[in-house]
């Protein structure tokens, strides 16, 4: 009987290809092609007896190794063909071979099977092997698959899927062309596919396009919409069906459908029934019935993609605490579902605690989140800080007091700085506002900053030159220019030059029409009191110099009628002189 190390041995010179070299005088022939390897190497059966004499006793662990030799042998053949036939180099073919053990044993088992055909009864394993490897076709596969960009780790993966059938890789791939599915995704798709997908026929896989193109789903979107979600490859027309009725149901049209796929097709084939449903539930816990919520998935599909644990629980737990009740976070889902789909801790939360750092309370970072969702959309370091920079260091806005501006128009942390902001600053300037007047200004209406220019100037121009206001005025108050100019800035100014009437701004515009009226006729009735007094004592005090006026009268006409006869009489006695030359 041999020994354990000796069986291994004798193994090992049986089956390797390419054995290590011997000392001369050796036990064992180097070669089975020598002339006495029959009398040097015992019969290989006799290796795997645990006993000399029993026929029925196998060694498991002599066969175990006798088997991994052979898938050693056959790994060699295999990369010995990637270099010689397909000119690969030596890295990229010993990297490729370690990541095809399922079809090193398939070429072994087919090699092994080999051996009982008549034409195949004499060769060696190695021939056998080689043989197995050519009729495949792997090496100008591998070579196709590497032109199209695919890395060796995918290549592999793609060639042990198929168990053996290669050719369906080029049947697949080629199909996966015809719907405009690029090069670089062609092996993604049949990785992600399916494990069905190389047993699928062309005419399954169109029936599954067309299904989709019915639906809404252009056909010039297949190859994208493949290309993100492969899955959809894999499923039976029962499923696909049963999917799209899920959404169809809530009121989607095709054409919502198919741009919904087309935005996330993710959203209809990556998650099973069970959590679309669950998800679906959730989001109906916000009062939306189901066509709201079908205009909800369809504008925003991705909400599909986002995990109830770990993503909308915490934030509903979050935005509770801010005070937003569940109104304010169904208008925030609705107006902008895209927050229900950032991460808290590194998007929300910094920003949060960016506001209460400016000293803005909670409840008013809640009323502001609920009153102008896209906030959360914006970037922290890109846009709402630049603005709050912007506003303390040269709108005027001072530190006390910003922490208000924001509360009240969270709108500005969305405007443009060198498009709007900047533009409607040195607007206000030029009037001859002063940069601390203008932050005063903010502070009482931070929309002043966002309303058009066209829109404001014609106002201005109105306020001074038709209504003869001083520039105080919009100082004093500069919610003045939202307010309309035709609805209800001219005709109140109408209204009180005809009524000799004057209001500040603060009075005439925010009123409604009916307090307006009343109180035109209040200053209307108060005047006409004050002119009624005025009048009864301008009469009383004529009145009491009605006396002195009436002497006064009299006298007049004395020095009038006296005067007259002083005339008469000089008159009479110029005619008389120049007559009295006649005379004489």
């Amino acid at each position: 009987p041999l020994s354990p190390q000796e069986k291994a041995k004798i193994l090992e010179l049986a089956l390797v290809r390419k054995r290590t070299p011997q000392f001369p005088g050796s036990i064992f022939v180097q070669s089975p092609g020598d002339a006495d390897v029959n009398s040097s190497l015992p019969p290989l059966n006799t290796l795997f007896r645990d006993k000399p004499d029993g026929e029925d006793d196998v060694d498991e662990d002599m066969l175990l190794r006798a088997v991994e030799i052979r898938r050693k042998v056959t790994a060699e053949v295999l990369k010995e063909a990637l270099m010689k036939r397909g000119k690969f180099g030596i890295t990229y073919a010993t990297n490729l071979v370690k990541c095809l053990p399922d079809f090193i044993d398939y070429v072994m088992i087919e090699a092994a099977a080999l051996k009982r055909m008549p034409e195949f009864s004499d060769s060696t394993f190695n021939f056998r092997a080689g043989t197995v490897v050519e009729d495949s076709e792997v090496v100008q596969l591998v070579r196709w698959l590497k032109h199209n960009a695919l890395p060796y780790t995918r290549i592999a993966k793609l060639i042990c899927k198929t168990k053996g059938n290669l050719e369906s890789i080029r049947r697949v791939a080629d199909w996966l062309k015809t719907i405009n599915v690029k090069g670089e995704f062609i092996g993604t798709v049949m990785l992600r596919g399916g494990d069905n997908i190389f047993e699928r026929s062309n005419e399954e896989l169109d029936e599954i396009v067309d299904y989709l193109e019915s639906k809404g789903v252009r056909r010039e979107w297949m190859g994208f919409v493949v290309s993100r979600c492969a899955s959809l490859l894999g499923f039976t027309m029962e499923e696909l069906k049963t999917r799209v009725s899920f959404y169809t149901d809530m009121g989607m049209d095709n054409n919502d459908f198919g741009t919904m796929v087309y935005d996330c097709p993710k959203a209809l084939g990556f998650f099973t029934l069970e959590e679309m449903k669950e998800k679906v539930n959730y989001l109906k816990e916000f009062d939306l019935n189901d066509k709201e919520l079908g205009k909800l998935l369809a504008f925003k599909p991705d909400l599909m993609c986002c995990s109830i644990e770990e993503r909308w629980k915490p934030l509903v737990k979050y935005l509770y605490y801010l005070g937003i009740p569940k109104r304010g976070m169904r208008k925030m889902l609705v107006v902008k579902p895209i927050i229900f789909c950032i991460d808290l801790e590194s998007n929300i939360v910094k920003k949060v605690q960016f506001f209460q750092d400016l000293g803005v309370t909670d409840a008013g970072i809640g009323n502001m989140l609920a009153k102008f969702p896209p906030l959360l959309t914006y970037s922290l370091d890109k846009k709402i800080r630049p603005v709050v920079i912007f506003l303390m260091a040269r709108a005027g806005v001072s530190q006390t007091k910003i922490a208000k501006v924001i509360a009240l128009g969270p709108e500005l942390l969305g405007c443009s700085i060198s498009q709007k902001l900047e533009v409607h600053m040195k607007y206000y300037l030029s009037l001859g506002i002063r940069v601390w007047q203008l932050g005063e200004m903010i502070a009482d209406f931070p929309m002043l900053l966002r309303y058009n220019l066209d829109v404001i100037r014609p106002k201005y121009i109105y306020l001074r030159k038709t209504m003869v206001r001083p520039l105080l005025d919009i100082i004093e108050f500069p919610r003045f220019f939202s307010y309309s100019l035709e609805g209800r800035i001219i005709p109140r100014h109408k209204i009180m030059v005809e009524n000799r009437v004057t209001f500040k701004l603060r009075s005439m515009l925010p009123c409604s029409d009916e307090e307006f009226e009343k109180k035109v006729k209040d200053a209307v009735h108060r005047r006409l009191k004050f002119e009624s007094r005025v009048q009864d004592n301008s009469l009383s005090d004529s009145q009491e110099g009605n006396g002195e006026v009436l002497d006064v009268s009299q006298s007049s006409d004395c020095s009038t009628s006296y005067s007259g006869s002083e005339d008469s009489v000089s008159h009479s006695q110029s005619e008389s002189a120049i007559s009295a030359p006649h005379y004489l």
